[in-house]
């Protein structure tokens, strides 16, 4: 008898920490700084904030239903064993869209800025050699990939302190904070800012705080992921709030009527405005690692994602299901991301962030009501306690959410609710099968 390959226990409570920051990339503050400054009307702290509340909910959920059901599959897993496994499907369906397209947007980024360094290269140069170097990594072990990841995380964490301790020298040179007043202007509206403002801003910010949930499709190679996952999650969170929060914080007090050129560039605008050409240097080569490791935990969390869905036989077992005997890696599934990953060289940056935002705010929905489905209805945990922890703050997540995903622009809509249509039918299909199978079985017999 073939012995079934398993993924094997490696990871400790920080390993998985790093690799949820990498894939929530600190760095990804400043690439969309611009963006985030003009649809939150310069408010950004106060949009942080927001935002953190809202994202806060929904990772309290997370780390629920980790606790619940400590396996491989995310959303997927939690839906399926929580509400239903066809539901399950079409959210997991759903979440591909953020995990796959988060290659993506990796490795376009990637060339793009290597382009802009070196313009003698190609930016498909960059595009393929980065996509080679990530499913190395990856086919190696989850095991390089946290260690990878923890060098650039840190590389980051530090890049943003030594900006932030900039920014604060400049503050107590020039006396531009010493008042009470001038401490909390971050939060005081003008005239031409309201707090729907903010609101919408807010919704865009909360992209920054995705990642968190993509360390919950490596439960099975977490040691003691009933207690390590939810940490993990909480961790995450409040490490990138903090990084937020005081950076945008700092940001407004000294610089309260910077102006930029183009949204785009408006962080390299920023670090060259605050340090010269010392930081906005040492801004780019962070940066370009950043969007490396970011790459390296997007492909570990869907290969994971797709070798839950292949064990399931929700995709071709054999395939999908498979695991390395050697690295105890899903090497078929990191190789088919790799592969796929080269659409970065043909598809524009607005339409993966489409496609990340919708698969996203969808699974987020569901895993906070797959909460009240698992716990205070199936298990009927009511007191008063278990009420606000299974009923309450589960519901304000999903509320949050589905707002937010209301806020989405037509087209991210159209594309992923196209995208949950190829995936209704595809599961029509599959459940189809069998039927037909036991179909001619019968009439065989008679």
């Amino acid at each position: 008898m073939e012995k079934t390959q398993k993924l094997k226990r490696t990871l400790t409570l920080f390993q998985v920490v790093f690799l949820g920051l990498a894939w929530m990339t600190p760095m990804i503050f400043f690439t969309s700084f611009g963006i985030l400054f003009e649809a939150s009307k310069g408010m950004l702290t106060a949009a942080y904030m927001l935002a953190f509340i809202a994202i806060f909910f929904t990772a309290s959920s997370y780390g629920k239903m980790a606790k619940a059901f400590p396996v491989s599959g995310s959303a997927l897993t939690y839906i399926t064993k929580a509400m239903n496994p066809f539901v399950g499907f079409l959210v997991g369906w759903a979440i591909l869209l953020d995990y796959f397209f988060s290659c993506i947007i990796a490795v376009l980024m990637f060339g793009i800025n290597l382009h802009a360094q070196f313009p003698s290269i190609p930016t498909y140069v960059w595009i393929i050699v980065l996509d080679i170097v990530i499913m190395i990594i990856n086919i190696i072990g989850v095991k390089s990939s946290a260690n990878v990841s923890r060098v650039f995380v840190i590389m980051q964490i530090i890049f943003i302190a030594i900006f932030c301790s900039t920014v604060l020298n400049h503050l107590l040179r020039t006396g531009s904070a010493t008042t009470v007043s001038s401490l909390s202007s971050p939060f005081i509206m003008n005239s031409h800012v309201t707090f729907s403002n903010i609101l919408a801003g807010a919704s865009i910010v909360c992209f920054s705080f995705l990642g968190f949930d993509s360390i919950t499709t490596m439960a099975e190679e977490t040691i003691n992921p009933k207690k390590n996952i939810p940490r993990a999650i909480m961790i995450i969170i409040v490490i990138a709030a903090v990084l937020y929060f005081t950076t945008s914080y700092l940001i407004q007090l000294a610089y309260p009527h910077f102006t930029f050129q183009n949204p785009d560039s408006a962080g390299f605008e920023l670090a060259k405005t605050v340090g010269g050409n010392l930081i906005s240097s040492l801004f780019t080569f962070v940066l370009i690692f950043a969007i490396l490791t970011q790459g390296v935990s997007s492909m570990t969390t869907v290969s994971r994602l797709l070798y839950v869905m292949g064990r399931n036989a929700l995709l071709p077992k054999k395939s999908f299901g498979y695991v390395h005997p050697k690295f105890k890696t899903p090497v078929f599934n990191i190789v088919i991301v790799s592969i796929l990953s080269l659409l970065a060289l043909v598809i524009d940056l607005d339409t993966c962030i489409k496609f990340v935002n919708f698969g996203a705010l969808v699974a987020f929905m569901f895993v906070n009501l797959s909460v009240i489905a698992h716990y205070f209805i199936k298990e009927k945990q009511r007191s008063l306690q278990q009420f606000i922890s299974y009923l309450l703050f589960p519901l304000i997540g999903a509320g949050f959410i589905f707002y937010l995903l209301t806020l989405l622009d037509k087209w991210s809509l159209l594309l992923g609710s196209a995208w949950l249509v190829i995936g209704f039918v595809y599961l029509a299909i599959i459940i189809k099968k069998p039927y037909e199978q036991e179909g001619k079985e019968k009439k065989a017999v008679i």
